[in-house]
């Protein structure tokens, strides 16, 4: 008796903290499984800095990390509706070598015999080419599969073979190079950064864009007569999101211009070089400014427009969705078409930040992206996922990646290592899917 009394008691804290936790969970709404990939994430960063010495966790390495992460992050948020819908891409990668080859002929080759070299209309008309070519191949793509009836698993297996065939047949494997330098900010560097002065602006506007939403979101529900979320969870939830924004505007304009380029930039500019140098912040990358806002009109586009309705409707049920009304197939078209435009954008930041299209250009890619979105929570059998989820995976693969090259892991292990984690983040969904049941 005495026993069952001390069992009784001992658990009523235990009891009381858990139902604490969940209450405040419930309250802030926050994605319990994003969270998980959050702190798999802190653990990955703490862990390789350990390891490295200390070379992890500097704005140096953090600020290459998020300009490395954003051709993958940019290709997951397309990769995520696909796999939504029960399908698979398997082509994104030989899609992003032709883009960037495409680009990289026109801007080097063909427009500098009619506009000339510099010419200020020279990004615009070569990136137009790359988006037209991009989504006209992701066209084509989806007619086989929702028209034909071919599995899309086959589809883009052979279109993995043709584009990269075709990348090569171009140029007759030559690389192309230079680049436009307009063309070159997309790719980071210290010309594609947008300054100190910027990044703050840039932190402070979203920071306001997250107090905006929260108020709207919270009239939205009042106006409907949904449950609201306390007012301090509200408050939580701003100052977190806006001490994540600031903080990570910290680090990037604590990483300076190597003193090289920053006396060239002085040369320039008739600027004194004073004794102790010049320290000029590089700020936000470009790169990383553009795989923000794909992300955030991919999440509009997947929760607040009809077509995003649809895509999770034809992932959830098929069957249901066509006798519903929704034309699948077309639906499934679109899907394909968008991948290859946002392939086509993740070739223009390959191209410009590489200076250069090249024949081995997105190879592998598709497995990472593909890898990005299951990781982030995209479930293979369809119906299940969310961008922000799979951008964060994005981000965990290129640190793993990072942080072995760091601590000179040999290539051969790191594949071990990425095979690895996307086959437990597979059997991790599995397993919750089982459970949510």
């Amino acid at each position: 008796m005495a026993e069952m009394v001390k069992s009784t008691t001992s658990s009523g804290p235990r009891t009381a903290e858990a139902n604490a936790v969940t209450r405040f969970f419930r309250a802030t709404e926050i994605d319990t499984r994003l969270l998980g990939m959050i702190g798999a994430l802190i653990i990955i960063w703490i862990g390789f800095h350990i390891i490295t010495g200390g070379l992890f966790l500097t704005p140096r390495n953090l600020w290459n990390l998020s300009v490395q992460t954003t051709d993958i992050a940019i290709m997951t948020t397309g990769m995520v509706l696909i796999i939504v819908t029960r399908n698979i891409d398997l082509s994104v990668g030989s899609v992003l070598g032709l883009c960037g080859m495409i680009m990289g002929v026109t801007q080097a080759k063909i427009l500098p015999e009619y506009i000339g070299f510099d010419s200020p209309f020279t990004w615009v008309i070569t990136l137009i080419i790359g988006l037209i070519a991009g989504g006209l191949i992701g066209t084509f793509q989806g007619m086989i599969i929702a028209f034909l009836n071919v599995p899309s698993f086959i589809v883009t297996l052979g279109g993995l073979l043709v584009w990269r065939g075709a990348t090569w047949l171009v140029t007759s494997g030559q690389t192309v190079a230079p680049m436009d330098q307009t063309f070159r900010i997309m790719g980071g560097g210290a010309e594609g950064s947008i300054g100190a002065t910027w990044s703050w602006i840039v932190g402070i506007a979203a920071c306001l864009f997250v107090i905006a939403s929260i108020i709207g979101s919270r009239h939205q529900r009042r106006r409907f007569g949904f449950p609201r979320r306390p007012i301090w969870a509200e408050y939580f939830l701003a100052i977190l999101s806006c001490f994540l924004i600031l903080g990570a505007v910290s680090i990037a304009n604590s990483y300076y211009w190597p003193i090289n380029i920053a006396k060239k930039y002085a040369e320039t500019n008739n600027i004194p070089w004073p004794e102790t140098g010049l320290d000029i912040p590089y700020g936000i990358a470009v790169p990383v400014l553009i795989a923000i806002v794909v992300g955030i009109i991919m999440t509009f586009i997947a929760t607040r427009l009809r077509f995003g309705r649809y895509v999770f409707a034809i992932g959830g049920n098929p069957e249901a969705a066509e006798l519903a009304g929704i034309k699948t197939r077309w639906v499934t078209v679109r899907i394909f078409a968008l991948m290859g435009i946002l392939a086509a954008i993740a070739a223009a930041i390959s191209t410009a930040r590489l200076n250069a299209a090249t024949n081995s250009q997105g190879t592998l890619d598709e497995l990472y992206t593909i890898a990005a979105a299951v990781i982030g929570g995209t479930s293979l059998a369809g119906g299940t996922g969310t961008i922000a989820g799979a951008m964060l995976g994005a981000l965990v693969m290129q640190s793993l990646q990072s942080g072995m090259v760091l601590a000179h892991v040999d290539t051969p292990l790191q594949s071990v290592v990425v095979g690895t984690v996307l086959v437990v983040a597979v059997w991790l969904d599995t397993v919750y899917r089982a459970r949510a049941k």
